[in-house]
């Protein structure tokens, strides 16, 4: 009966730990990686900014054209502000 009781014990001492350890780090994996509706949503927000990006690559091609020294005007405004 004690050698059962040692080997019960020693098993738990040894695979209790481990077990728990991995089951930490799965939960962590699984709660990091992004789920359907995260990804739509980051997927959303990339076409967004994609779409701005663009408008102020064009607000910024009209602003040369008709104001070729509006950078120089903005820089020095912030650097006033």
């Amino acid at each position: 009966m004690c050698d059962v009781t040692t080997i019960l014990l020693a098993l738990i001492i040894v695979l209790g730990p481990t077990w728990l350890t991995f089951t930490f780090l799965n939960n962590l994996v699984r709660s990091k990686s992004l789920n359907k509706r995260d990804a739509e949503t980051l997927a959303q927000v990339a076409a967004i900014a994609t779409r701005i990006e663009a408008r102020m690559d064009v607000v910024e091609r009209i602003l040369d054209a008709e104001t070729p020294s509006w950078r120089e005007n903005a820089a020095t405004l912030r650097k006033a502000g």
